[in-house]
This record gives structure tokens, C-alpha cells and sequence, in this order.
């Protein structure tokens, strides 16, 4: 079984990265650009484009940029607008100044999204090259991590992974909270992968059982390869399971209730020892001990450069009898099996000592939702037993602020809070900065935060590919107008996405849409109406893209907040654009460690 993943050094993966450090100088006035750039401009990203024709968005631009924007075709609006790499830029009118600058200012603030190729890598990718072989598996991941996870999944656990690793090594410490771990893909690497002990901690319990499910698998499988004798595991494999823990953290919580929970919540899998799936029997010889030697072996992997080579780690097992206790037969009635080796049985979690307290670890969330990522960014920042962090996240939208304290999709406690569970006053998700708190303009709408989830990348292939995708924003816009011609009081109705919606012609998408409202699908339409709004698709795609090229600028104005915050407390950090943005459009990574002991 070949579970391989190349090992980078700590130079070779710090020269594969870019990452971003300003000073705090740089960051108050890179601040105060953004809040002033944006507010400036907020009329565009606050907008619904679904209110396209309802609020005549369009001539809510300049006039001056409503004659050279309405004649774009798809490519040249990607070309010109959305792509800040795009070199051969060629206009076929002239662009008034002012759109020219909000163009350039708009690329300009943004943190650069384009991570650095990794080595060897072919140039002009659309998916990384891991996947250049067969596009749903990474040929850079072993296969027992490939199992149950999607290749934008495969890609992310791989990098971050490695980038967790080298903070660990970085600060001396073995252990990683995983926090909103879902099924736990990134902890099993993390632990069966990279050789560390880790608790995972996820809200919903059926990820969490879920997540315990795959772990026994994935034992299971390494066992069956020991039974067979001729294993070769290339990854330094953990001295012990994950420990899963179903539990709610509390934004309103200290940090020492954090680290409580971690080691008193309800624990679903603790080095669990009945593993599911095809093991029903206990396994032959599995009364053997299994001792793991970590074998380094240099490989170019298709590089020439010896300077690049990576460095695989195999582990090869050596099964020592063991001699002090008597061979036992396996019994119908006990336990269904015993195919977790021995190497699982010690819990992975945080472990209170009664002379040192409770270890030191470092803290991850890989698209933690919401204001989760600010709860993780603030226990790092008080709690003494973190020793560092990676921060990736998602889901801005749902980020409480002062203006928004309880957003759409806010993620609510399973049961309801006591005041002991509330020792902290409430702290908003943004802004967690003093500084960006007191700039005029910092305000973001929930809307703007919402299109700063957006894949610019992903819009900009349809854009020049001319897809037809593109048409269901006219589409949504032309169906509001109508909803408010019979129900003016139903705004912004939620209206499931609608199947293959590109593909229908507007009067039988139209259908479907207003019953999905409560209204009668055979609502009549006025077909001069709709063949007029239908002409005006490549306006609407338009402005959608004006606002597009505002989302970036959104996500560094709120990851740049994060920063202050960490820089207001003393701690530097890095921003590291990790993922490849093709794959995963929430590809930064907010890096910090204490240099402390």
C-alpha cells in the first residue's frame, strides 16, 4: 500500500509560498485605503443583482461608464475588468479615467490571490498538477487519504497540512486542535500523515460519528496491509488516533473553557477499537506489537533540480511477538475486532497535568464559518497553551457585526446558553481591530461580505468561455420584477436553485420560479416586457462583475483586520495565499506563531 506524500523541507516549502507581512505602519495605512476606497464605492458591492431591473442598477453607474461597459462582450469583461494578471489589455473605445481607476485602485488593494506554482509545475493550469493525471485524485496524496474526500478537499488537507507541520516543528510542539473538523479529513492526515497527535472538535455530531467512521477504515486498511507482510507506508504514521469531540465553541466563552471542552466534551472516538466497514472478525496476528522506522529517501520526482528534490519518508513495519503475554483465542462474544495496532491506543487529546496544566498546541480550522475564525484568532491570542495558528476562512457573511449582530445563516448553539457558559462580553466578528473600528467607513454590509465568498476565478473561465450559465443572474432579476408586480411586499424572495436553469427558456424557468414563491406558475408575462429585460443580459452580467471586482478588496479589508488584531496584541502573522484559487477561492491562510516558550 503506497500512502505516500511528499515531505518538503521547511526551506523548500517557506520558498514555495509567498507570504505577505506588513508592518504596522503598512497595515494602518493599507486600512484606512480599503475603508476608504470601499465605502466610496459601497452603492455597487451592497447591491442585489437580482434587483437589477427592480432598482435600474445600471443607471446607478456614472454616465460616463454606461456607453463603453453595456458593448463588452463576455471575454473582453474578464480580460479588462476581472483579471488583474491579464498583460494585453486592448480597449475598443476609451475608457473614461475614472473607471480606469477604480479598475486599477480595485486590484491594487487586494492581496494577491495567485499561489506560487509548485516546483516542476506546468504553467497555465486551470486545476493544480496533482491532478493532471486523473482529475479527482491527487497524485500527491496517498490513496487512504484520497478515500471519501473531494479533490478541492485533497488539495487543501495536503498544503495545509504540510503548513501545520512546519509550525509544529517551528515552536517544538506535537499537538493540533482541528477545529470544525467536519469528518476530519485534514485530522487524519494530520495524525496518520504527518505524525501528529490530534483532538478535532465539530459542532454537528454526525460529522463527527461520521469522521470516526473513516478513522477505523483507515486503520483497518493499515492493518490489512500488516497482516499481508508487505507493507511499505511511506509517511511517518501517528503514535495515536485522533480524538473527536462533538462540541459547540462558544464565541462568548474564555479560553479556558475552550481547552476544557476540548478535554471534557463528549468524546465520540478516543483511539476507538472497533473498527466498521468490512472488518467483522477480529484479525489474525494482530496480537503483535508494530513498531514504525521512519526511512528518508531522496527523490526528484521528475524535477532535475537536486536542489527541489523532495523527500519521501517511508515507514516499513516490523512485527515483534509479543512475549509477555500468552496468545488468546478471539471470542464471538467480545469485541469485533482488534484491528486497530498498538500504536492507537494512546488518546490523542489534551491531557491535563496535574504539575504543567494542560499541553501546548497549535490551533487550525480549515474554513472555519463565520465568526469561528475570529473565536480561534482571540483564544490564540490569550490562551498561553497556544503556540500557534492557521487560519483559513470562509463564509463571511455570517460574521456578526454591530450594524448585523445576528446574520442570516448564524450558526446557533445546539441548547441554550447559561450564564456560566457566557464569562466573556460579546465581541463582534468584525472588526476585531481597534483600529479599523475607528476609521470612517469601515462599516461592511452583509452583502458586501457575502459576494467576498465569490470565485472570481471560476466566473472569469465562464466569462471566456461564453457560458450560458452566465444567463441565470438576467434571468433571477427579470423573475423579481415580476414577483413585485403581483406582491410588491415580496422582496428578495428565497427561491431554490432550479435545475439546469440555463438551459430553459425565461417563461418556463419563470414557471418553476413562481411556484416556488406561492404564486401561480401560470402567472401571465408580458413577452415585449420579457424580450426586452432578455436583451439587456450582458448589462446585468456587467454590473455582477463591477461588484465581483469589489469582493476581493472586501476579503482583505476583513483579513487585514485579523492581522491588526494580532499585531494590536503583539503577535506578527503572515498571510499566505496556500490554496491554488482555481480549486479553493478561499485560499488564504493567516499564519502566526508565539516565539516564546
Amino acid at each position: 500500500m503506497d500512502i505516500r506524500v511528499m515531505m518538503p523541507s521547511e526551506k523548500q516549502l517557506a520558498a514555495d509560498v509567498d507570504m505577505f507581512t506588513y508592518s504596522a505602519e503598512q497595515q494602518g495605512e493599507l486600512a484606512q485605503r480599503l475603508t476608504t476606497f470601499l465605502s466610496q464605492y459601497s452603492h455597487v458591492s451592497d447591491s442585489y443583482i437580482i434587483e437589477f431591473f427592480t432598482e435600474d442598477l445600471w443607471h446607478t453607474l456614472p454616465t460616463s461608464w454606461q456607453p463603453v461597459l453595456q458593448d463588452l462582450t463576455y471575454p473582453q469583461i474578464a480580460d479588462l475588468l476581472l483579471d488583474a494578471t491579464h498583460g494585453d489589455r486592448r480597449y475598443p473605445s476609451v475608457w473614461p479615467l475614472s473607471l480606469l481607476a477604480f479598475r486599477a485602485t480595485a486590484h491594487a488593494l487586494a492581496f494577491p490571490r495567485e499561489c506560487r506554482p509548485e516546483r516542476g509545475s506546468l504553467a497555465g493550469l486551470v486545476k493544480p498538477e496533482e491532478f493532471l493525471e486523473n482529475q479527482s485524485q491527487s497524485s500527491l496524496l496517498g490513496h487512504i487519504f484520497r478515500k471519501h474526500v473531494k479533490p478541492k478537499k485533497q488539495h487543501e488537507i495536503r498544503k495545509l497540512g504540510l503548513l501545520v507541520k512546519q509550525l509544529c516543528d517551528q515552536t517544538d510542539c506535537n499537538s493540533v486542535v482541528d477545529v470544525g473538523s467536519g469528518q476530519g479529513h485534514l485530522t487524519r492526515f494530520l495524525s496518520f500523515g504527518l505524525g501528529l497527535s490530534v483532538a478535532a472538535i465539530e459542532a454537528d455530531r454526525a460529522l463527527v460519528a461520521m469522521a470516526s467512521k473513516f478513522d477505523e477504515q483507515l486503520l483497518w486498511a493499515l492493518e490489512k496491509e500488516k497482516q499481508k507482510k508487505s507493507c511499505s507506508f511511506k509517511l511517518p504514521l501517528s503514535h495515536s488516533s485522533p480524538r473527536h469531540v462533538a462540541g459547540w465553541v462558544n464565541p462568548k466563552a474564555s479560553w479556558e473553557a475552550f481547552v476544557k471542552q476540548l478535554s471534557s466534551a463528549d468524546c465520540v472516538s478516543e483511539g476507538s477499537s472497533a473498527p466498521s466497514g468490512p472488518c467483522k472478525k477480529r484479525l489474525r496476528g494482530s496480537k503483535d506489537q508494530t513498531c514504525f522506522h521512519v526511512i528518508q529517501n531522496s527523490s526528484s520526482h521528475g524535477s532535475t533540480d537536486s536542489d527541489s528534490r523532495s523527500q519521501d519518508f517511508e515507514i516499513t513495519s516490523q512485527h515483534q511477538p509479543n512475549t509477555n503475554e500468552p496468545e488468546k483465542e478471539s471470542s464471538s462474544t467480545g469485541t469485533c475486532c482488534s484491528c486497530v495496532p498498538q500504536i492507537c491506543q494512546e488518546a490523542s487529546c489534551l491531557q491535563e497535568d496535574g504539575q504543567r496544566g494542560y499541553s501546548d498546541f497549535v490551533l487550525t480550522g480549515l474554513h472555519a464559518c463565520g465568526d469561528l475564525s475570529a473565536t480561534l484568532l482571540r483564544h490564540f491570542v490569550n490562551c498561553p497553551h497556544v503556540r500557534g495558528i492557521t487560519s483559513v476562512a470562509c463564509c463571511y457573511m455570517k460574521i456578526t457585526t454591530k450594524e448585523n449582530p445576528s446574520p442570516p445563516g448564524l450558526v446557533e448553539p445546539p441548547a441554550p446558553l447559561t450564564p456560566a457558559h457566557e464569562s466573556l462580553a460579546f465581541q463582534f466578528g468584525y472588526p476585531m481591530s481597534h483600529l479599523v473600528r475607528g476609521l470612517p467607513g469601515h462599516q461592511l454590509s452583509y452583502k458586501a461580505r457575502e459576494g467576498a465568498c465569490h470565485a472570481v476565478e471560476d466566473y472569469i473561465r465562464r466569462l471566456r468561455e461564453e457560458s450560458e450559465l452566465l444567463r441565470t443572474h438576467c434571468y433571477r432579476a427579470m423573475l423579481e420584477t415580476f414577483i413585485r408586480d403581483v406582491r410588491p411586499d415580496l422582496r428578495r424572495a428565497g427561491i431554490q436553485t432550479i435545475k439546469k436553469a440555463h438551459l430553459l427558456p425565461f417563461t418556463d424557468y419563470a414557471r418553476l420560479g413562481l411556484a416556488r414563491v406561492g404564486l401561480p406558475p401560470g402567472l401571465s408575462l408580458d413577452p415585449e416586457q420579457v424580450e426586452a429585460m432578455l436583451k439587456q443580459q450582458g448589462r446585468v452580467v456587467v454590473y455582477f462583475s463591477l461588484a465581483l471586482l469589489l469582493a476581493p478588496v472586501v476579503e482583505t479589508l476583513v483579513l487585514l483586520d485579523r492581522m491588526i488584531y494580532l499585531q494590536e496584541n503583539g503577535l506578527d502573522s503572515q498571510l499566505v495565499p496556500l490554496f491554488d484559487p482555481n480549486i479553493s477561492p478561499r485560499n488564504f491562510v493567516l499564519v502566526a506563531l508565539k516565539t516564546g516558550g
